[in-house]
């Protein structure tokens, strides 16, 4: 990975269709690229409205094959003509009755390098996802791209630590958290949990949240988004908590080293005490 990384992220709100949506974040794409940035992420299942607001067959309709599918093909000739890597979280149909909340992970020059899909699936008011997703089973893949090694960690996965340690264990140095999440239900946890797991595993994080309000319910997304360093210090500001926001920012990836070299929480990890954490 290149010492310092220009690195994007998109909060958008909710256009009313695929196709709108799609050009909207080609565009902020393409605007983040001549500023500069040669990564960009979006928010999760960000060709589509937030539909787990409510639990209703006729939501199926915004699966879609990874990689084969219409947006993860359109976001490959995305990347090649940026020249970015594009981090690309939709609704997967793998075959019939096999769905999961997935992310593309695309390189520079358009290949699909793989997918990552979200392990935890919650299941409460206005977030109804166990009734459309199966939890993940590709583990916690880390991507070798043009930037360096990137990982993906969905949403409400954030409040779970291990797979942001697995992440870590697994070399990654930059990790995209595509999420939609509301304001009331954990607008205090944002800026606490990301930064947290940026610091006890030293890497950067870009926490992505999609904002408004949409038809599908009352769920408020509060936007807030945010790329955040080893230290847990937020890289430059917070993105607004009412408007969509392009973010681009500067990593300095030598930051990585010198906090391992300070801190050395790998070093010090107790792996041979830890086997009861993954007891039933």
């Amino acid at each position: 990975m290149p010492d310092l990384v220009r690195a994007a992220l998109v909060q958008a709100t909710w256009t009313g269709d695929t196709e709108s949506m799609i050009a909207k974040h080609e565009e902020y794409a393409r605007e983040a690229a001549r500023r500069g940035a040669r990564i960009i992420g979006f928010q999760e299942v960000f060709n589509a409205p937030y539909f787990c607001q409510v639990q209703d067959p006729e939501h199926y309709r915004w699966a879609e094959p990874v990689p084969d599918g219409p947006t993860t093909q359109r976001m490959r000739q995305l990347a090649r003509e940026t020249g970015m890597v594009v981090v690309s979280p939709v609704f997967e149909i793998d075959g019939s009755g096999f769905y999961y909340n997935t992310a593309a992970v695309i390189d520079a020059d358009g290949t699909v390098l793989g997918t990552y899909r979200k392990h935890h699936i919650p299941q409460v008011k206005g977030f109804w996802e166990k009734y459309y997703f199966r939890p993940g089973n590709l583990g916690w893949p880390v991507f070798d791209t043009a930037v360096g090694k990137v990982g993906v960690y969905i949403c409400y996965d954030r409040h779970f630590p291990e797979g942001w340690r697995a992440l870590g264990l697994n070399g990654a140095q930059l990790v995209y958290n595509p999420s939609a999440t509301s304001r009331g239900l954990s607008a205090y946890l944002w800026q606490l949990e990301q930064p947290a797991a940026a610091v006890a595993n030293e890497y950067f994080i870009a926490a992505i949240n999609r904002v408004g309000t949409e038809d599908l319910g009352d769920n408020d997304f509060y936007g807030t988004s945010y790329f955040v360093d080893p230290r847990g210090q937020f890289v430059g500001d917070v993105a607004s908590d009412k408007e969509e926001e392009l973010l681009v920012r500067d990593l300095d990836m030598g930051m990585i080293e010198e906090v391992r070299q300070q801190w050395a929480f790998y070093r010090d990890r107790r792996p041979d005490a830890y086997e009861g954490l993954v007891q039933p």
